[in-house]
């Protein structure tokens, strides 16, 4: 164990919305709360900065396999007493891989903060990886893999991010693959974590009953390890968006298609243009897609368009479930709908109904404190700050007709797009 190296003062950033504070302790470690005093419960997160995008070829899934590990037993606790220790006071833990980050959660009553505290910090501080356990885990999490192949929409946006993302991390799938899951050691996860889960890379959020000096003292009190730094953040060069159709056979009953190109980062000036159009052309019943797709032609159940935004790239995308006789038709329609998105520009009502989903969407959200504290650690981890809600407003309420177009105009290029269709393959 380290010995720990605190001082008694921390540089504290001085608020910039009512509930919101940040923390930055003297060995590296950032905490951010948003008090919440009308409510009896707080979510706590531990996040890590690091995800799939720090893997190789050969250590592709290490990420989550590490995050299933870390319930399996630490230098005070085993997986049962990890499991039960939030559920026997009517909390509960989880936790999540994605390609950039790793977080560590739980929801508890606000009187059990510490306990929640305590436990995912041990987790994340003090797991041993059991060897046995990792015997144990590798199977669990290759019948996760043999389930997702089974699910074909996770199959067709699997294989289209292979394909568009082509030599970039993000061409590889976070859970891996069942050759590198079998090739795993108790010193490839130790190695894994040693360089990754550093204190400059690990932030504590929480949101709900909970007062910021509380929170502090309690990150404190267990998340005591020296000051240190991991390693930089690996870079890459550009994806460049280029053509490519892929299709697959499948013993399925129904084609499933993604179709779509590179978008941009979180920090590009054009995101909330891009949030509107993607609003208007795919998220929801009333969305282009949605109405001539599914409503006026009736060929898919699901139909919707995409977008993620991450920290140096991004994507966009269509999907759509349907008969493998309609993939022509329905890739025609879908292109037809990103024409007009170039072409033409929004009516007014159009435009602020998009707007009236997005901010109505993020408020809905934020009435959960889970919500709320996945807000701050996302806010953090993508722009070491936090973005009040009315600034988020002002942004959208800012876009206009004419963004986006000018948007759809640099994402709709459709000669360069990535398309990958699951067509079903029917054995009699």
């Amino acid at each position: 164990m380290s010995t720990p190296i605190l001082s008694k003062l921390a540089h504290t950033e001085p608020s910039i919305h009512h509930a919101y504070r940040k923390t930055t302790l003297p060995n590296g470690i950032r905490v951010i709360s948003e008090e919440i005093p009308s409510v009896k419960s707080v979510s706590i997160g531990i996040w890590i900065d690091t995800g799939s995008r720090n893997e190789t070829d050969t250590t592709s899934g290490i990420s989550h396999f590490v995050e299933h590990m870390m319930f399996k037993g630490t230098e005070k606790r085993n997986y049962r007493q990890i499991a039960q220790s939030l559920e026997s006071v009517g909390g509960y833990m989880n936790a999540f891989t994605t390609k950039e980050h790793t977080c560590y959660y739980a929801r508890v009553l606000d009187e059990f903060a510490e306990r929640a505290v305590d436990v995912l910090s041990d987790m994340v501080l003090h797991s041993v990886f059991p060897v046995k356990e990792i015997a144990k885990e590798r199977t669990v999490i290759l019948e996760e893999i043999k389930r997702s192949e089974d699910d074909p929409d996770d199959m067709v946006q699997e294989l289209f991010e292979k394909h568009l993302f082509d030599t970039h991390p993000f061409a590889r799938p976070i859970i891996g693959t069942a050759e590198t899951v079998t090739s795993f050691t108790q010193d490839d996860l130790f190695a894994y974590t040693s360089r990754f889960y550093t204190n400059d890379r690990i932030i504590l959020a929480a949101a709900g009953n909970i007062g910021h000096e509380k929170l502090v003292a309690l990150a404190e009190k267990y998340l005591r390890r020296r000051k240190g730094t991991g390693e930089k953040e690996r870079s890459f060069p550009a994806v460049q968006p280029k053509y490519r159709s892929e299709r697959y056979a499948r013993p399925i009953q129904q084609a499933h298609v993604c179709t779509g190109t590179i978008a941009f980062s979180v920090h590009h000036a054009m995101r909330y243009p891009a949030m509107v159009m993607n609003s208007v052309l795919g998220d929801g019943m009333s969305s282009r897609l949605f109405q001539q797709i599914r409503e006026k032609h009736g060929l898919a159940y699901s139909v919707f368009s995409f977008l993620g935004l991450m920290k140096d790239t991004g994507s966009f995308g269509i999907y759509v479930g349907t008969d493998k006789g309609s993939v022509k038709k329905a890739l025609s329609l879908s292109n037809k709908e990103l024409d007009k998105m170039k072409m033409t520009l929004l009516t007014g009502t159009e435009l602020q109904r998009a707007k009236a989903q997005l901010k109505g969407s993020m408020l809905l959200s934020l009435e959960s404190t889970s919500n709320r504290m996945m807000r701050l650690g996302n806010g953090e981890l993508y722009y070491k700050s936090y973005t009040p809600l009315d600034a988020i407003v002002r942004n959208i309420d800012a876009v206009t007709a004419d963004d986006v177009r000018t948007v759809s105009r640099q994402l709709f290029d459709t000669d360069a797009f990535t398309t990958v269709v699951l067509d079903p393959e029917l054995k009699n």
